[in-house]
């Protein structure tokens, strides 16, 4: 992956590829985004793909350096920091959205594991843009926009899904 300012060429895909192409940036995007972890400890621990400390602390400072992702104290623990998406990784929700839906649709997905995408995919540009402002309030500290939570639908379809699974 290259640094900011140096890019292979100016092409949109490639530009987007060099800061999200690698095998984890999304991974940790999707993470805080779906999963709401937003501590260190969480990413590393609670990833489904069990991801290395080195690689999530690489990772981290790149997503960071690119504007993805901040990093700030954590006001309910002070020697924990907390990440929190920015407008420009919240803006990729319609990119995970139909990564989702394409993978659903040819991989072997789990059920547990795709629900949140089929909620999402089922529920269109109108859902994407609710959750979308859900996250900037949970992220940005924007004024809440509507009524009824598409992140505690989304984990609560996970959770069933997932009971179902045992």
């Amino acid at each position: 992956m290259t640094e900011p300012n140096q890019h292979r060429s100016g092409c949109p895909i490639n530009l987007s590829l060099e800061v999200l192409g690698d095998s984890w940036s999304l991974i940790i995007i999707r993470d805080i985004m779906f999963g709401n972890r937003r501590h260190y400890r969480q990413l590393l621990n609670e990833s489904e793909e069990g991801i290395a400390s080195n690689i999530l602390g690489d990772r981290l400072k790149r997503l960071t350096a690119h504007g993805l992702v901040t990093k700030a104290p954590d006001p309910a623990h002070k020697q924990r920091q907390l990440y929190s998406l920015t407008e420009q990784a919240i803006q990729l929700v319609p990119v995970l959205v139909q990564l989702g839906t394409w993978g659903r649709k040819f991989l072997p997905v789990s059920r547990e594991l795709s629900i949140r995408a089929k909620i999402l995919e089922e529920g269109g540009p109108q859902l994407w843009a609710d959750f979308m402002d859900e996250l900037r309030v949970m992220h940005l500290g924007a004024p809440p926009q509507g009524a009824g939570s598409v992140f505690d639908r989304l984990e609560q379809a996970y959770q069933d899904a997932a009971a179902a699974q045992v």
